[in-house]
């Protein structure tokens, strides 16, 4: 999830890290107020999570509150990258004598964390990677180790910086890295971090993402800076769609029924088991599907979450069809992801044989919910059928359907199971 830079600032100070002087208005009559308390020349940033606030004309500079004012009010009626802005960020606009990037990315590669640091902020870091790669300092550093500020150092030494500069980045960078650690974040950076004409040094700009599933770790965070549970914080504003998956999956501690993404296409996608979600979403994308949405299902969620998961997926206008698909699975029942399925085409009037193109769930209890699935004749596969196959077969049926060709003739049939006597998994 992303912070906006104003809560970023936030957590800048929590930990002591230098900031010019700011503040966060939510009308022009307070940006007006604000300005006037920085005495001085400002900066209006508007408060939006995507980037391209200056090319959109979302930063202004202002001489006077009044000017600060008037420049408010034009940007809090600014859609940038479509979504309106939270705010507006009032900043002391100082005289900077050079400008750093500080950063702490996390390397997906290495499992470890990587100080990046480079003497040409302001600009992106992607950019000066690309055309000045010499200017950039790199260096991991251990999540179990005790942190140590001499690791810092050689990162900032290693670009050419040395004297009092390095002395008083060092700290700031390793504040950064401490940061990132306790508050479980992905990215962390300061970007400018501007060395000021007396030689101190401010962050003018900062941007964090916190790994979503550390959440519960930072309520207290989190509360602090008036995060609500429903807000999925990624680079746009969620929409209604998202935050009622998010309410789904808050509603009850058992699995995981949510993070969902919202897409304009014509297939439902009720796909989970851990990176298996990724893989569903790409292979439908990959065989010339549309997906209606992202989600994640799995841990065991109860029948009722399972359900009302679904049943948000197949009443978003447009989805003709859902595909419900993981990949093998053992700490989530087959039968209860069935039971949750049918009963949310069941309470929504539908057919499950119709609305479910197919169902790929491998794993625990399968036998009990391939019996459910049969009894109301819906398609399902067991781990014979790969996912991309699985994928694949799910975009042939909902386009035939989307097509007026009726049902798709597969000249492979869904794998079979011996109802046997159990009287586990009758109607859900």
């Amino acid at each position: 999830m992303r912070f906006y830079e104003y809560e970023s600032r936030r957590i800048l100070a929590r930990e002591g890290i230098p900031l010019s002087k700011h503040g966060f208005a939510r009308s022009a009559e307070e940006a007006k107020r604000v300005a006037a308390e920085i005495e001085g020349p400002v900066v209006i940033k508007s408060q939006v999570l995507s980037g391209g606030r200056m090319k959109a004309g979302g930063v202004k500079f202002a001489d006077t509150p009044e000017e600060a004012e008037a420049h408010a009010r034009e940007i809090l009626q600014l859609e940038i990258g479509g979504h309106m802005p939270r705010g507006v960020l009032v900043d002391a606009r100082a005289a900077i004598k050079q400008e750093y990037y500080a950063g702490v990315i996390y390397d997906g590669v290495r499992k470890r964390p990587t100080f990046v640091f480079s003497d040409m902020g302001g600009i992106d870091i992607e950019e000066v990677a690309d055309t000045n790669p010499e200017r950039i300092g790199r260096g991991h550093f251990s999540t179990i180790l005790p942190h140590m500020d001499f690791r810092a150092k050689d990162v900032i030494a290693s670009i050419g910086i040395t004297g009092s500069e390095l002395n008083r980045l060092t700290p700031i960078l390793s504040k950064l890295a401490r940061l990132f650690l306790k508050y479980d974040m992905t990215l962390a950076e300061i970007n400018p971090l501007a060395q000021l004409e007396d030689g101190t040094f401010v962050a003018v700009d900062a941007h964090m993402d916190l790994e979503n599933e550390a959440r519960p770790r930072q309520r207290e965070l989190l509360e602090e800076l008036g995060v609500g549970d429903e807000e999925t914080r990624e680079a746009r504003e969620p929409t209604e769609f998202e935050i009622r998956g998010e309410q789904i999956d808050a509603v009850d501690h058992r699995g995981v029924a949510g993070n969902v993404t919202e897409f304009d296409g014509n297939l439902g996608l009720v796909i989970g088991a851990g990176g298996g979600s990724l893989t569903l979403f790409d292979a439908v994308r990959r065989h010339g599907g549309k997906p209606a949405n992202y989600c994640e299902i799995g841990g065991n969620p109860s029948v009722s979450k399972a359900k009302n998961l679904t049943k948000l997926v197949l009443e978003k206008p447009g989805v003709d069809k859902i595909a419900v698909m993981m990949s093998i699975v053992s700490n989530t029942r087959v039968d209860i992801v069935a039971r949750g399925v049918i009963k949310a085409c069941l309470e929504l009037g539908h057919d499950p044989a119709e609305k479910i193109a197919v169902f790929r769930i491998p794993g625990a209890w399968e036998e009990e919910g391939f019996k459910i699935l049969e009894k109301y004749g819906v398609e399902y596969y067991d781990r014979s059928v790969s996912m991309h196959e699985a994928a694949r077969r799910a975009v042939e049926k909902v386009g035939a359907a989307s097509d007026g060709a009726g049902p798709s003739v597969d000249e492979h049939p869904p794998a079979t199971v011996d109802a046997g006597t159990s009287g586990e998994g009758e109607a859900p």
